[in-house]
């Protein structure tokens, strides 16, 4: 099978992803991690199909694959959801610290390790993450104003007020930003 045959079943593997149709998902994917193996993707598409029907056990597996194949943020991302999932907050807490140390930019893992930091109290090993992120991409308000809710947590009112008060200079309508100011 060509290159072409694998980027062509590789899309509409993530087109019906997207439109939700996970059995013809499925189908394109296969045939495109059968076409050839050196691409994580198709691994990683069929990783996602099996968290959405909740077999976790399958998605680590097709994760695992993918990482086998090229470590990449998404695999690190992805096996982060499912030990989440799974209740093991210290080791999805380290998949997503690897998935950000690849990209700071992956918001799947951002949110989950802003998730863990407030669940497991450890706000304060999230929030370099955060000014990571921040530093690439200061205009994304909602990671800022999370930024501002872990300095809440930590109790620290002059930081916090700081990411609110940025926000509020870029986006002056923002209500959120507003009323967490005035709470403060």
């Amino acid at each position: 099978m060509s290159h072409l045959d694998y980027e062509i079943n590789k899309e509409l593997g993530e087109c019906y992803l997207f439109m939700g149709e996970l059995d013809k998902a499925e189908d394109y994917y296969k045939k495109a991690a059968g076409s050839n193996g050196v691409h994580p993707d198709p691994y990683i598409g069929l990783a996602t199909i099996a968290i959405q029907r909740g077999e976790y056990d399958s998605a680590m597996a097709l994760y695992k694959k993918a990482h086998s194949v090229e470590v990449t943020d998404k695999s690190f991302a992805g096996m982060g959801l499912i030990l989440m999932e799974t209740a093991k907050k210290n080791e999805a807490f380290e998949s997503f610290s690897d998935a950000l140390k690849i990209n700071p930019s992956n918001m799947v893992a951002l949110f989950g390790i802003i998730r863990i930091g407030h669940e497991a109290e450890i706000v304060d090993q999230a929030v370099p993450f955060l000014e990571n992120f921040l530093a690439i991409e200061p205009e994304k308000h909602e990671v800022r104003y999370s930024l501002a809710g872990c300095f809440i947590c930590m109790d620290k009112k002059a930081e916090a007020v700081e990411q609110l008060e940025m926000i509020l200079e870029m986006d002056p309508a923002n209500a959120a930003a507003k009323e967490l100011l005035e709470q403060i």
